[in-house]
């Protein structure tokens, strides 16, 4: 009898595949930023600094983008804050709300990270063949769109 455990490694399912992935890419993408002076980041903030538009978003906005909700983000914020990412401005669409803009840090972090990324996705491609991975993501974002109703 092939045991539950033993059936997930030899043929994960989406939800494994998917997690392995993401913290995988989560561990060598902090590791890599962490080198580049940003050691303070961790992975919880990408829900903030991952949809983070440079000229600032809304807190509803990056709630709604990450799939977190608002009062994550806003703790998630404050802590950005706190660590020098982010600032709150006033929104000048609108005095009523805040815009979370990033700092001269918050943007170096974005374009170091934007990096790392492209350059793991580089990675990928080479190790499988460009076609092959630009045919996965472009299968991937569907199954994405698909499973989140986007």
């Amino acid at each position: 009898m092939v045991r539950r455990s033993q059936r997930k490694q030899e043929e994960p399912d989406l939800g494994v595949l998917s997690s392995r992935t993401l913290f995988s890419l989560q561990r060598e993408l902090f590791t890599k930023l962490s080198e580049q002076g940003h050691p303070e980041v961790r992975p919880r903030h990408g829900a903030v600094l991952a949809y983070l538009d440079e000229e600032g978003s809304r807190a509803t906005d990056l709630a709604a983008q990450s799939g977190q909700h608002k009062q994550v983000i806003g703790t998630l914020v404050d802590e950005l804050v706190a660590l020098g990412y982010v600032e709150r401005q006033p929104d000048p669409a609108d005095r009523r709300a805040k815009l979370i803009v990033p700092t001269a840090k918050g943007l170096d972090h974005m374009a170091k990270s934007d990096a790392v990324l492209a350059e793991m996705e580089a990675a990928h491609a080479k190790a499988v063949g460009e076609e092959a991975y630009a045919a996965f993501k472009r299968v991937f974002t569907l199954v994405v769109r698909r499973q989140t109703g986007s």
